[in-house]
């Protein structure tokens, strides 16, 4: 805890002068464009990759950057989600799964996780990554979890569109999606292109975008 108390006074003492207008802005309102879901893992930290300030990014933090299905008794989650989309009226919504990911591990090894059954059943939200990457061949065990990374952050790219809050944001043209992979050793990130259906270099081809709001009625 000290090293956190630490870090809140050089804050308070260095960081909030220097931004007093903006927390004074902040204070009131909030308008971000951006709602960010990624994995609760300590090495992603959301605002650091894309350098925003606060009041940029909403953000949305879980093992395996999951997003259940909209159902009748609607979660955390979709709660989050919701609010982002259908009040804060964010334009984008990026998904962002990592490299070494703990849960995409446990998913893609078969790990037995009876002694974990809340993990387990949260990660039930993944099945359909799971089942589409055991049917497809991997090199090793390496590339079977980067594959298993990339097929999680389709099937939650599929699950957000479930959201009724979504579907109508999209339905009215006012909503991209983005499906990111974040390599922690490199500081790079793939994107999920709409065009190619593939991961792409984002600093190769910055515009690239999962779902563009201008094609949801092809998608």
């Amino acid at each position: 805890m000290k090293n956190l108390i630490d870090g809140f006074l050089k804050f308070q003492n260095e960081a909030f002068p220097q931004r007093t207008e903006l927390f004074k802005h902040l204070a009131t309102t909030q308008q971000p464009g951006t709602l960010f879901i990624t994995c609760s893992d300590s090495r992603v930290v959301p605002e650091l990759l894309t350098q925003q300030e606060p009041g940029e990014l909403f953000v949305i933090r879980n093992a395996g950057n999951i997003v259940p299905s909209y159902s009748p008794h609607p979660g955390g989650v979709s709660a989050t989600v919701e609010y982002a989309v259908a009040v804060l009226g964010v334009t984008d919504i990026v998904i962002c799964g990592h490299s070494d990911c703990g849960a995409m591990t446990a998913i893609a090894k078969c790990k037995c996780m009876d002694h974990l059954p809340a993990v387990s059943g949260w990660l039930q939200h993944s099945e359909s990554a799971k089942v589409v990457n055991e049917s497809r061949p991997h090199a090793n065990d390496a590339a079977k979890l980067s594959s298993m990374v990339r097929e999680n952050v389709i099937a939650q790219l599929a699950n957000i569109q479930t959201h009724p809050s979504v579907r109508l944001a999209q339905e009215k043209g006012l909503l991209n999606l983005h499906g990111w992979v974040y390599d922690i050793e490199m500081g790079s990130i793939d994107a999920l292109s709409a065009d190619r259906r593939t991961f792409v270099p984002l600093a190769d081809q910055p515009a690239t975008c999962a779902i563009h709001a201008q094609t949801t009625h092809a998608a």
